[in-house]
């Protein structure tokens, strides 16, 4: 007996009430497949294994059978042709059906060496003479390269004589093509050989090894910076390529040059290498007839002219509008000159500058010009409209400097005085006084 029954209610649920939940179908238990661990069962939850394509039994690695083969191992006696005393040594050897295995040491193979040239006493008095070296010194140089494999390191540490590692590569090098091409029957036999073809240059290997410290020398800092230089120039010449105007048939491609110069870089590089800050970094170009780099690309060491070129040409156009910009460039095309310099040399992106500067100030004189001629047409035709104005001499005119009369003093206009005058005065119907020359004088205590 539950409530429904105390209350009288039927047992059917009402229309908009509370529904009655249903029993929910007892979920049918799946039982666990034969054949799979109970663990690998619970991780797959329940469902059933993904299928699988069939695999060929017979692609599966069969295992190998037993064979007739008696292998056992010996310890056996060996000799290595790499080595010229005929040592004998012993190791385990592996015997297939007891039969030994015959040949070389099968480490002999990596036992490679250099072919250092030798040369007779009569060769160096011909060839090979050299005021800086002596016989002795080059026989022992090349004895040593022979010895050590051309390792220039050690060969430096070994050297009687204290001799650089550049100095000892030149000799070698330099007597080993020479004996290249005194032997050789003509030039044209040898002219492809490497040490013929691309002799040692002692002054290329000390500013490589120089180049390659101070490249390793460098702080992390500097690493970003290197990086995000290279990053911006990349950036700068893709936009520079995309904005460029289209090319002529028949026109070739300008080559994208950076701004600095040679001079410039190695000023930039000086400063990298000392660790500098960016911000005291020089900028190529810092400045074009008097007009410095914008700030956006002080941080840069490498930028394209043509990118500078823009953005000082918008700071110059900042205070002009845009009426006024096409104007400027309207006087360049009639004038012949293109909008973007084709070449933007140095001095041309400062004489193109200049030149916008300059028809920027033309066009700011002939606006006020024009003013100037409205005031004073404005000022004539108001002076024609009063009757009755007294003429000024034409001395006067002269000496007398220019006022306008829209302007008071102090710079007070004269019509907003009057209006103040006449604010709060009398009515409009009121007769004016009269004259000041039509007044009676006043009496004085002397007349009467």
């Amino acid at each position: 007996m539950d409530a429904k029954d105390i209350l009288g209610l039927p047992k059917n649920p009402m229309p908009g009430g509370p529904l009655e939940k249903r029993p929910r179908p007892p979920k049918e238990s799946q039982r666990k497949p034969d054949g799979v661990s109970r663990e690998v069962y619970a991780l797959t939850g329940g469902m059933p294994p993904p299928l699988m394509p069939g695999i060929d039994l017979s692609l599966l690695k069969k295992k190998q059978q037993p064979s007739d083969e008696k292998i056992t191992w010996q310890w056996l006696p060996f000799s290595s042709s790499a080595r010229s005393d005929n040592l004998q040594l012993y190791h385990w050897v592996r015997i297939v059906n007891e039969v030994t295995p015959s040949g070389d040491y099968s480490f002999a193979k990596f036992n490679k060496s250099v072919d250092i040239l030798k040369y007779t006493d009569e060769e160096y008095e011909k060839f090979l003479n050299d005021p800086t070296w002596t016989k002795e010194e080059t026989d022992q140089l090349f004895d040593l390269c022979e010895r050590f494999d051309l390792r220039f390191i050690v060969i430096a540490d070994r050297f009687p004589r204290s001799r650089s590692v550049e100095e000892l590569k030149s000799r070698y090098y330099s007597v080993s093509r020479a004996l290249i091409i005194s032997r050789a029957q003509s030039a044209v036999d040898v002219a492809n050989h490497p040490l013929v073809k691309e002799p040692y240059n002692t002054a290329t290997e000390i500013e490589r090894k120089r180049a390659l410290g101070a490249l390793l020398s460098q702080t992390k800092q500097q690493d970003q910076r290197i990086s995000l230089i290279t990053v911006e120039a990349k950036k700068m010449a893709e936009t520079w390529v995309k904005n460029k105007f289209p090319l002529k048939v028949g026109e070739a491609a300008e080559p994208i040059g950076p701004v600095a110069d040679s001079e410039g870089i190695g000023n930039v590089n000086a400063m990298v290498d000392s660790g500098a800050p960016p911000s005291s970094l020089p900028s190529a170009g810092a400045a074009m007839d008097g007009s410095s780099i914008p700030a956006s690309l002080r941080l840069l060491g490498v930028f394209l002219r043509t990118n500078v070129l823009d953005q000082m040409v918008q700071s110059t156009n900042s205070s002009a509008g845009l009426r006024t910009i096409k104007r400027v460039d309207q006087m360049l095309q009639d004038l012949g000159v293109n909008i973007k310099p084709k070449v933007p040399t140095k001095s041309v992106c400062s004489q193109h500058l200049e030149l916008r500067k300059e028809i920027l100030t033309l066009l700011s004189l002939q606006k006020q010009l024009q003013h100037k001629e409205s005031e004073a047409s404005a000022n004539r035709d108001s002076l024609a409209e009063v009757p009755n104005t007294p003429q000024r001499s034409q001395r006067a005119d002269v000496d007398k400097a220019f006022i306008p009369e829209s302007t008071g003093f102090g710079g007070e206009r004269q019509g907003k005085r009057d209006n103040r005058k006449k604010v709060g005065g009398r009515p409009a119907d009121v007769p004016s006084s009269p004259p000041l020359s039509k007044r009676p004088r006043k009496l004085k205590s002397s007349d009467g």
